[in-house]
């Protein structure tokens, strides 16, 4: 991913000193087993921990693949080089490169997914604080696009913070499903190889031993994996596409922080744009495409093939670091979101009373009044506001048929806001706990 869009703990993860590091490992802890069990000797797998200190000659890595065509090997070479052809000659007993490759991607993962844990729990904090700042704070509802009836500021922060929680616990089980490794040799079948080197070697990089491998750990466990940090992307942008919406100029209802010296245009001096919710909608685009791919990679012939490894190496970079990127973003958006309580007021009286037309509805077919003439006598009052720009309740007050069945203090009290938050306490402790 490009650094405008990275975090370096996040591109440290993917980095060629970080994935051969992770090589060594799993080499110098398969010769220890190796040892253990008898196979190699004890003085040939020490040996190889004198590279443990050793800092991986990127460039000649790539040199020796140069010729080889093959990375494993041209690592491997360079490993000799290290610790002595003597030596080395025992690393890699038994093993085939996917027991490498396919265990590194692994742990490339399982640590990609903490960092995006801990960039889910900053958001989970930023939405909680925002939510309890503004359970109180009335905003009007909308569906379509259109003003449906109130709600609270609050209640759309709380239902980002849900949405995040169980994302969460999503990412919580991807993280487990992604974190097995396997040695276990060619197409898998530990034929030159003792499981007991695949359980030591798991054990020391913190996996689970693949249950059954063929040449590469099944490719479903990978696709879970993207297919939840597609999920992760959307819910993202579900977040951002509110703020958006929020943030236009007729609606202005929150807008992003605007800092000292910040410029909107380079045409228009008064713009103030959704730059970095508009970004989160396109990074949300960019997570998701990983997604199909990944689970494209699932069907590999037979016990294995390579059509998978040229698209890991692209997404699994790129998808991680940019929805990590994207998650800390979302989380200084909200941080520092500003409010304006006011103006959400102003637009829920735009068209005075109309949102408590369901009120009135309801209180109508309760006087007695079937549904179909108590809807026909709502919609008949709510027209004359969207049309001629009249007062709802005045309107209602007026209404001979309407104030047959409600007298003016029923109606009065169907336009009390309050009605409308009894029970933001309660949702609030469904989703936060008591």
């Amino acid at each position: 991913m490009i650094p405008r869009y990275s975090r370096p703990d996040m591109v440290a993860i993917w980095s060629p000193e970080t994935k051969f590091r992770i090589w060594f490992e799993i080499e110098a802890h398969a010769c220890d087993a190796q040892a253990a069990l008898g196979v190699i000797p004890k003085a040939n797998a020490e040996a190889v921990w004198k590279a443990a200190d050793a800092t991986f000659d990127v460039a000649r890595i790539d040199e020796i693949e140069a010729v080889t065509k093959h990375d494993v090997i041209a690592f491997l070479t360079h490993l000799a080089e290290i610790v002595g052809a003597d030596e080395a000659r025992f690393v890699h007993q038994g093993m085939t490169s996917s027991d490498v490759l396919d265990t590194t991607l692994n742990i490339q993962l399982v640590r990609a997914a903490d960092l995006l844990l801990a960039g889910l729990d900053r958001v989970l904090a930023a939405l909680k604080t925002r939510a309890y700042e503004h359970k109180d704070t009335v905003r009007i509802g909308r569906s379509h696009g259109i003003h449906a009836e109130p709600t609270t500021m609050g209640l759309t922060f709380a239902r980002f913070y849900a949405e995040m929680a169980r994302n969460r616990t999503r990412l919580v089980n991807a993280r487990a499903e992604v974190a097995t490794g396997a040695i276990s040799g060619a197409v898998g079948t530990f034929a030159n190889i003792d499981p007991r080197v695949e359980e030591h070697v798991c054990e020391k990089l913190g996996l689970l031993p693949e249950p059954i491998s063929t040449q590469v750990i099944p490719r479903d466990r990978h696709a879970m994996f993207f297919a939840t940090l597609g999920v992760i992307a959307s819910s993202i942008e579900n977040v951002a596409i509110e703020i958006r919406h929020m943030q236009r100029t007729e609606v202005l209802e929150a807008e992003e922080f605007f800092s000292p010296g910040q410029k909107g245009s380079s045409a228009m001096p008064h713009k103030r744009n959704p730059v970095l919710t508009e970004n989160l909608t396109g990074l949300a685009r960019l997570v998701r495409m990983a997604v199909i791919p990944a689970m494209e990679n699932v069907a590999l012939w037979h016990e294995r093939d390579i059509s998978h490894s040229s698209v890991e190496r692209a997404i699994g970079p790129d998808a991680t670091i940019t929805l990590d990127f994207a998650l800390h973003r979302l989380a200084g958006v909200v941080e520092k979101l500003v409010v304006y309580p006011e103006n959400m007021l102003k637009n829920m009286n735009k068209f005075r009373g109309l949102v408590m037309s369901q009120r009135v509805l309801l209180a109508l077919t309760q006087a007695g009044v079937s549904r179909e003439d108590s809807y026909r006598l709502v919609q008949r009052n709510a027209m004359k506001v969207w049309e001629e720009g009249k007062d709802f309740k005045e309107e209602l007050l007026a209404d001979p048929e309407v104030t047959a069945a409600l007298s003016p203090a029923e109606i009065e009290e169907k336009f009390d806001l309050g009605y409308h938050l009894k029970h933001v306490d309660t949702i609030f402790a469904r989703v936060f706990g008591a």
